[in-house]
């Protein structure tokens, strides 16, 4: 890739540095979306081994790259987005793709194109992920943080998806433990 054309790039995303999410950090400040990104990309990293079918390096990209587009249009909670929301944040990550130079621009399309079919295991793998960090972050946040729905939203999302893998239904069971005894605290 350029120098000049990766530059641009990552002064871009350098937003997601500065876009805060609905979530809190276990010190009681909004989480960023590079934060979440990143340790999204972390979790696919350590069950690597767990995956040895999968794409696990294809798996790691998604995580990283899913939320580039919050670098423009900022977080909206999963509970609070609409289709509007969905087709405004596809067309900043098309706007951001295009201001990159071949052979990563298609790359990056198609594994955005993979992930928003939820067809491929890897692309189920991240959702999977996606979901169970959200639930993670907001087991370690002040409970004062939470809304009133997320007392039963942190003990449901992303059950399904995870339930598709043994590892990530294992990390989900805790995740549930951690929520209840949050909440009885």
């Amino acid at each position: 890739m350029d120098a000049a054309c990766m530059m641009a790039f990552l002064h871009k995303l350098e937003k997601l540095k500065c876009n805060t999410r609905h979530s809190w950090t276990s010190t009681g400040r909004h989480e960023s979306v590079a934060e979440h990104s990143w340790r999204l990309g972390m979790m696919a990293l350590l069950l690597r081994e767990n995956f040895p079918e999968l794409d696990m390096d294809k798996v790691v990209e998604m995580c990283l790259l899913h939320d580039i587009g919050e670098a423009v249009t900022g977080d909206i909670p999963s509970f609070e987005k609409t289709d509007r929301d969905c087709a405004v944040e596809n067309t900043a990550i098309d706007g951001l793709l295009s201001t990159l130079q071949e052979p990563e621009q298609s790359r990056f399309q198609a594994l955005f194109a993979e992930m928003e079919a939820l067809e491929t295991p890897e692309a189920r793998l991240y959702k999977a992920l996606d979901r169970l960090e959200a639930v993670i972050q907001h087991n370690e946040a002040p409970l004062d943080t939470w809304l009133e729905l997320e007392y039963t939203l942190n003990q449901t999302y992303g059950v399904e998806d995870c339930a598709q893998f043994p590892a990530t239904q294992a990390l989900r069971a805790l995740a549930l433990e951690e929520t209840k005894e949050k909440i009885r605290k």
